[in-house]
């Protein structure tokens, strides 16, 4: 049977338009489970073993922050941590794709469901053949956001026949883990190109120019074509 399997997380919120969270984003990253991962899973493991984070949830955003859980490492040992989860994304063989949403162009609060109701429709009306291909697609979200949940689950639906969902927690599925850092890169994207990046950012990346050749250039070949 062939299966797909679509990991969804979300950068934003469905309130009303705020300078310092100026964008919505929701990201889904696709895996054939035709295509075996599980040594990309294990190097990754290996890598969180060496800093002594065998069952560590990598949370990108808090990780370039230092906040939560990261706040008693330093720079040196987020960055490490922080790549080994990129390494991991880059090698595996998946891909992803982005629905960004600049919030200061909406002007009535529905309109960000209508946004992303258009969007996500459009993609997967775009790839509908590569879609029906599959005898089951599964789709893993933490339903973190209602909103949200309620327009994957009715788009999914209404376009696909054969969609599943599961609640997943991200100590469960390193593609969830991996999903949150290709968003959160997203998000560092449209901000360093608006020159927007925060004081922890800056100091984690070094420069709008080395974020992007170190780690955008590479994960932008990962998009959904």
């Amino acid at each position: 049977m062939k299966e797909l399997s679509i990991f969804v997380d979300e950068s934003g919120d469905f309130g009303a338009y705020e300078p310092h969270s100026p964008f919505y984003l929701v990201t889904f990253v696709f895996h054939d489970q035709s295509y075996d991962i599980l040594p990309n899973l294990i190097l990754f493991q290996n890598a969180l073993k060496q800093s002594n984070l065998l069952d560590c949830t990598v949370h990108a955003g808090p990780l370039i922050r230092r906040e939560y859980e990261y706040k008693n490492f330093t720079i040196a040992e987020r960055k490490k941590i922080f790549d080994s989860l990129f390494h991991f994304v880059r090698i595996a063989d998946i891909t992803y794709h982005s629905i960004i949403v600049e919030k200061k162009h909406l002007v009535e609060e529905i309109d960000l469901n209508v946004q992303i109701t258009k969007r996500l429709s459009a993609f997967l009306f775009e790839h509908i053949e590569t879609f029906i291909k599959y005898d089951r697609i599964v789709v893993y979200y933490d339903f973190g956001q209602m909103e949200l949940a309620n327009i994957l689950v009715s788009i999914f639906n209404t376009i696909l026949h054969n969609v599943e969902f599961k609640k997943v927690a991200p100590t469960n599925y390193k593609l969830f883990q991996a999903t949150d850092m290709l968003c959160t890169l997203e998000l560092l994207a449209l901000k360093a190109e608006r020159k927007m990046l925060s004081k922890s950012e800056l100091t984690f990346f070094i420069s709008e120019r080395n974020l992007y050749k170190m780690y955008l250039r590479a994960i932008q070949k990962k998009q959904y074509r």
